[in-house]
């Protein structure tokens, strides 16, 4: 028997999910609210297709929710704005449809569970449901994380494929072996170039979103053209699944770790680009998995079992692992600076006039379309903010307005722990730095630099080059035992002296002068 209580139900713009349990059936005594704020705009400086996107698919929801027959409230920031925040706007709503009942589902982010614990509302009940997106569920983290503990991604990733029998036959994985990553770091070759697909895009107007967010001051960066490639409903998502499985998947674990700035398709290469849509959950992780294995199946001789693997593993593993790091500790994993970095972000982070290529055109793809993939991000950008030692509250900051997939929970712990080692090793076994010779070898960003990549002295050796030598030595006394990395330092030490002394000098002198580079 359908309640006569009156319930307001409030939606937050990454809990798009038609699928979750709240929208099963029409109840004329449920009302939807779904509402543009100022607080979500202006904690940090946002990508502006960042903004319109999520803008955008709010108002799909909303709209598919009308259409299925829900009462919905779409409050956009023309109406929005008069209030002071979430709670006037919720307690002014309940008044207007005579709610006795307050539900939302729980929040994603730190921030917004410890605002929506202290709403109070006069003689309304507050209930909180679950999101229904994850592949575990809230309660049973703490089952698999410890505060404060270090995790290994790899370990996590083994007990999900075993509870969830995913890729496993009779208690096995399949082809014998968990992890498939040594055969997924190829660099494309020239003759490789051609034959990236191209991406599947959508044309999605935004110019009336983007002139009201102008017309309300709201502060952004990076670039737009009226419309954005990225999808904005549950339809669109799946038609980017869709493309992914046939034209990318048959390649993608081989080259997911490779980048070039030589092909008009760059940007995109073989991966989903799916992120967004996940993390507004406009579609469902165990979605994507299952199409992906499916497709697997059905063209075994075309996919290898490598490919499969490595993107599974993004998902059921490193997506939901973060998630797990990220909510057992917090609040004072956001705080956590364990080498002490506290240099200022350069300004070509804002701008991409940089002379180091590599950094030039993670940036300048970063401003273009709001997302980089993750070796750009973890081996060029983050790796020379651990390097530089800028300060994790500046490169959180930056990595959580500039993309558009970035949500606090999963951009912290892949940037402050995976980036940045600003969590001593909560997540990583080790610093992810490198040299030059690495991007070298997964990129062509070296050709035509105006920096020497082989070089570590001098106006024209690469930055890279003596700022991880600088690096490593700075942190010798917390590195050197790791096991990992310990035969570095051997290496290091057996350069002639005079070398290693240029080498130090270099990376002190260039730290001083981060901006010009």
């Amino acid at each position: 028997m359908t309640s006569q209580i009156k319930t307001l139900r409030l939606v937050f713009g990454d809990q798009l999910n038609a699928e979750h349990s709240w929208f099963k059936k029409r109840d004329e005594h449920i009302t939807y609210l779904i509402m543009e704020l100022r607080q979500e705009t202006d904690y940090t400086k946002h990508h502006i297709q960042k903004l319109c996107a999520f803008f955008l698919s709010m108002q799909n929801f909303a709209e598919a929710l009308k259409v299925a027959g829900h009462n919905v409230i779409h409050l956009t920031l023309d109406e929005t704005a008069e209030f002071k925040g979430l709670g006037e706007i919720v307690r002014a709503l309940t008044t207007k449809v005579n709610a006795k009942v307050f539900e939302y589902q729980r929040p994603d982010e730190y921030r917004l569970v410890k605002l929506m614990e202290s709403l109070e509302l006069d003689q309304v009940d507050i209930k909180v449901a679950e999101s229904e997106h994850f592949v575990l569920e809230f309660h049973e983290l703490s089952q698999y994380f410890s505060p404060n503990k270090s995790h290994r991604m790899e370990s996590f990733y083994r007990k999900m494929r075993t509870r969830f029998n995913i890729m496993m036959s009779d208690g096995e994985p399949w082809g014998g072996q968990w992890n498939f990553d040594a055969l997924n770091r190829n660099k494309l070759k020239q003759s490789d170039l051609s034959e990236i697909p191209a991406p599947r895009v959508f044309e999605n107007d935004v110019s009336v979103v983007k002139e009201r967010i102008d017309r309300h001051g709201v502060d952004y960066i990076g670039r737009i053209k009226g419309a954005i490639v990225w999808p904005t409903s549950r339809a669109q998502a799946v038609l980017l699944l869709e493309h992914f499985c046939v034209h990318c998947l048959p390649s993608f674990g081989m080259f997911q770790d490779a980048m070039t700035h030589k092909s008009s398709h760059a940007w995109s290469l073989y991966h989903s680009r799916l992120s967004f849509a996940l993390n507004a959950k406009l579609i469902a992780p165990m979605r994507v998995i299952n199409r992906a294995i499916e497709e697997y199946r059905a063209r075994t001789t075309e996919i290898s079992l490598a490919q499969i693997e490595g993107f599974v593993r993004q998902i059921l593993g490193w997506r939901e692992f973060m998630r797990g790091v990220y909510w057992v500790n917090m609040p004072s994993y956001s705080m956590l600076n364990t080498l002490g970095a506290k240099r200022d972000l350069p300004e070509f982070f804002w701008t991409g006039n940089t002379k180091m290529n590599c950094m030039k055109h993670s940036i300048d793809q970063s401003l273009e379309y709001a997302y980089a993939h993750h070796i750009q991000r973890l081996m060029i950008t983050g790796n020379f903010c651990l390097l530089a030692g800028i300060a994790p509250d500046q490169v959180d900051a930056w990595y959580l307005g500039i993309y558009i997939d970035a949500i606090e929970w999963v951009e912290m712990p892949n940037t402050r722990g995976m980036s940045q080692f600003a969590d001593g090793g909560i997540i990583a076994s080790k610093p992810y730095s490198a040299s030059g010779a690495y991007i070298s070898r997964m990129s062509d960003y070296c050709n035509g630099c105006h920096y020497k990549v082989k070089e570590k002295v001098g106006d024209k050796a690469c930055p890279f080059n003596s700022l991880y030598w600088h690096f490593m030595h700075t942190h010798r006394d917390l590195l050197e035992k790791n096991p990992r990395i310990g035969m570095i330092y051997r290496n290091f030490d057996r350069m002639e002296e005079n070398l290693r002394s240029r080498v130090l000098e270099n990376g002190r002198s260039l730290l001083t002068k981060l901006d010009t580079l």
